[in-house]
């Protein structure tokens, strides 16, 4: 296998608690949208381009690349929106743009802005490789392929000396690890179909992950489809594998979920990070695989499969809705105060209880994600078993809080 060390990691982003729970966990670049022209418009509560300056100083600060999503298909009435955000981007020096309407990709050309080309444009060839490349330096490629095509893509791109405007050899990326559309890379019309809320406008209302029942119109009898989501697949999970998906010659790891909270972002390039330092060690080993498995297991999930990856035909359907994690997070309260000489937060408890033994995790729009298991507290500066609604209370938490850090007790689901 080639040397790792160009290997990207990038994060989803979509809010300001997993932008800093991305860059403490590890990641190499992180993907966002602003205003309504991305396809997670409706799921995520995305940035503005006022945003942008604020995003941009974070990731400048920690050395991380930042890419925006202009990735809906796009009307005419969207191109003066499409090129305010793209100049915007250029104003605040964004890594690039992730985009699939050729119109945002022409206008990025010209505004002087990378482009990587979205897993919405299809990318199944070398052919279309090479035509992208006028546009773009980095493509992902559509989620359908295995392992062996990609890999026949690659070898292509470096026997042909395939290079985009940069004058370096295009990089491919591929989507490692999130939830999965039942339709070609995302391309599905089921909700612009029965609520007209276009997926690929960044409306989708996800009506596949529901139950439905089939009804026979001769004699109307009705039959629930009760074994499986039959339109909602599991979400894709590389990691058992990712040494194979590297050696195919992939050196973006997208991992999916702009929709998800601070904890799930935190999880995924934490173990994604861990492995492929792992692998390029020389140490990825079934037991450390295993151990990021359960970690990956306890936030949200809809179950894991490999996805077309290893050559599969068919899809792995869920047989139950929304997310399998053996985890939950129960909000108990706020920070307060955070006295950094001894490394203890000061909290108000708004709900429940929280007592010695417990795991907790602390989340913030600087802060992250903290996590610990809480092996002391102490009210009035007595130490006590159990603290309940009402009470301000200290614990140890290693790192620094802010006030009004939202504290989550951790128990199983």
């Amino acid at each position: 296998m080639k040397q790792l060390n160009d290997v990207e990691i990038m994060a989803p982003v979509g809010s300001f608690e997993a932008l800093a729970a991305a860059i403490n966990a590890g990641c190499n670049s992180v993907y966002f949208g602003v205003e309504q022209l991305n396809m997670r418009a409706r799921s995520s509560i995305n940035f503005t381009t006022v945003d942008l300056a604020e995003i941009m100083h974070r990731c400048h600060e920690a050395n991380v690349r930042a890419y925006l999503t202009i990735n809906t298909v796009l009307y005419d009435h969207d191109i003066r929106l499409m090129r305010t955000i793209v100049d915007a981007a250029v104003e605040n020096k964004v890594s690039g743009v992730i985009a699939s309407d050729h119109a945002a990709m022409a206008y990025c050309k010209k505004a002087g802005i990378p482009v990587h080309v979205s897993t919405q444009a299809n990318i199944s060839n070398i052919e279309t490789v090479e035509f992208y490349a006028t546009y773009a330096d980095v493509m992902v490629l559509a989620r359908e392929l295995s392992l062996r095509q990609v890999k026949e893509i690659t070898r292509e791109i470096e026997r042909r000396q395939i290079t985009g405007p940069s004058g370096e050899l295009v990089r491919i990326e591929v989507f490692a690890h999130g939830a999965l559309c039942m339709a070609i890379s995302g391309k599905c019309y089921l909700s612009l179909h029965s609520h007209n809320a276009s997926a690929n406008r960044g409306a989708c209302i996800q009506n596949c992950r529901r139950k439905y029942i089939v009804v026979d119109q001769d004699e109307g009898v009705e039959m629930a489809v009760d074994n499986e989501y039959i339109m909602s697949a599991k979400d894709l999970c590389t990691l058992p594998f990712l040494d194979k998906v590297l050696d195919a010659g992939v050196r973006i790891l997208k991992i999916e979920g702009r929709g998800r909270a601070a904890d799930y972002v935190d999880a995924t390039v934490s173990c994604y990070r861990e492995a492929t330092d792992a692998i390029q060690e020389g140490i990825f080993t079934r037991e450390k695989i295993d151990n990021w498995m359960r970690r990956l297991a306890t936030v949200y999930n809809r179950g894991f499969w490999d996805g077309y990856y290893l050559g599969r035909k068919m899809g792995e359907w869920n047989d139950s809705y929304g997310s399998k994690a053996t985890e939950k997070k129960v909000f108990v309260g706020r920070g307060v105060k955070y006295f950094s000489k001894i490394g203890v937060g000061e909290f108000k408890m708004e709900s429940f209880s929280l007592k010695r033994g417990d795991k907790f995790m602390i989340t913030g729009p600087t802060t992250g994600i903290i996590r610990g298991e809480v092996e002391e507290i102490r009210v009035n500066d007595r130490e006590v078993e159990e603290v309940r609604k009402g009470d301000h209370f200290s614990l140890p938490v290693g790192a620094a809080i802010r006030p009004s850090d939202k504290l989550y007790k951790i128990v199983e689901a």
